[in-house]
Parts: C-alpha cells; structure tokens; sequence
C-alpha cells in the first residue's frame, strides 16, 4: 500500500475499537510506525478521535432522569407518557444527529467512496470466503443471471481473460450501488471448497468519485492479492489473483 491507501484505511480506524483485528488495518498500522510523515497524520487523527469522545463524555445526562421515568411510568396517564416516549425520542435523535454531523465534520469529504477503499474491500470479499449466487461454467448464463439482477452485465472482458473458465458469480453491494463479481478458475491446485483463484469485479464508474480515466491498467498488490483497474466505457473493471505483475498482465 502507498501512503494515500494506509491513510485511507487507517481514516475507518477508531483509537482503542476492535478495529485492530482487521487486517488491513493492522497491516496499515504497522506500515504507519515506519513512515515519519505517516506516524504524525495518524497521531493527529488519533488525537481528533480522542477529542470528540471527551466532548461527548461532557454532555450531562439529567439528575433522577431514570427514577423519574420509573416512578411516572405506572401513575400517568396513557397520553402523557406517549408525550414523554416524543420528548425522549427526540432527544435520542438530536445526540445522533450530533454524533453524525461530528463525524462527517472530522472526516474528508469523498472518503467513503475512493477507489482505494473500494479495492479493498472487493479483495476482501474474495479472500474472506463466500458462496456464488450462481454456480456455473456458461459465461452467457452468468450475464443472464447479473442483468436479471440489475448488475453491470454489458461488460467486455479483454481476449486472454476471455479464455479462462468461469466458476459463477456474485453480486456485491457497494455504497448502494450494484458490483457484478465473477469468478474464475486458471487450473492452478485449489484448496477444497474454493471455487476459484481469480476475480473480476464490475461497477459503474461513476459510483467512484476518483476512478481513473481510460487508459492503462493501475496494478496494486492489495493484502494476498495483485490487482489491475482499469476504465472502460461507463464501467470500471478491477481484477485480482495471487502472483505478480507478470501473472496478472498475462490475463490483460
């Protein structure tokens, strides 16, 4: 990862959270530790976080709030307690307005839709194991099956992918939009129950805020996997594998 994808995945990072189980965002923690210029940006994010806890920690909670609740609960009138359920509903909603609008104060605009983000978790999916919508060995039903389903289905594969044995398919949710996900089998050993060793993601690219032009495909070694983006149309195509720049260049 470069600096701007460990920053971005260390953005999702919450000081002293679960978020240190994560892989990706232990493996971007370390890669901060070595970097001078990464180890303060994280330190001042790190510090930003503990801020806004602190002033949440401030907001005073009423004296005898509960006990008041309780004690009214069984004297007052259906009406009036169905006034307070409105009271207390609404205040609930100010603090989580609050909360929202403090978190998107504190985080760059776009950061929840870059391409890096994007890549990273459409790797993830692949590694973390899952189980195909639909299981075959027809390309031209993987396209039925993904139009059906509103997926990118119009996609072009480039000559040397085309020749390799599709397994099934998949569709993934990203930020609400639609990713045809399909699998394929390059005739390498699999362990039992994989049903593949290479996949190939679609989007519209416009679902992406910086996807890249047209243009040459941006290879990324992305956790276990090397990746290659490219633009094509109104789609954005991001394929991964185990190997290396060479394994994945074959297939372009």
């Amino acid at each position: 990862m470069n600096r701007d994808d460990i920053k971005t995945v260390l953005l999702l990072y919450r000081p002293g959270g679960p978020d240190v189980a994560d892989p990706q965002i232990t493996e971007a923690l370390a890669l901060a530790q070595r970097d001078v210029e990464l180890a303060r940006w994280f330190g001042e994010h790190c510090a930003r976080q503990e801020v806004l806890r602190a002033k949440f920690r401030q907001i005073p909670v009423p004296a005898g709030l509960k006990e008041q609740i309780i004690s009214e609960q069984a004297a007052q009138e259906k009406a009036i307690l169905w006034q307070r359920k409105i009271m207390l509903t609404a205040v609930v909603a100010t603090v989580m307005t609050l909360l929202v609008l403090a978190t998107l104060w504190l985080r760059p605009q776009g950061s929840d839709n870059t391409l890096a983000i994007y890549r990273n978790r459409m790797v993830g999916a692949a590694l973390r194991g899952y189980a195909m919508d639909l299981a075959t060995d027809n390309p031209e039903q993987i396209r039925a099956y993904l139009k059906q389903g509103h997926a990118p289905a119009d996609y072009v594969l480039p000559a040397p992918l085309a020749k390799i044995a599709v397994t099934g398919c998949a569709i993934q949710s990203w930020q609400g939009v639609k990713v045809s996900m399909i699998c394929f089998r390059t005739g390498k050993p699999l362990a039992p129950g994989e049903p593949g060793d290479l996949w190939l993601f679609i989007v519209d690219r416009a679902s992406l805020k910086n996807a890249p032009p047209a243009g040459p495909p941006l290879l990324a070694n992305v956790n276990q996997l090397i990746t290659a983006v490219w633009a094509q149309g109104d789609k954005l195509y991001l394929l991964g594998t185990a190997g290396d720049e060479q394994t994945i260049r074959r297939l372009l």
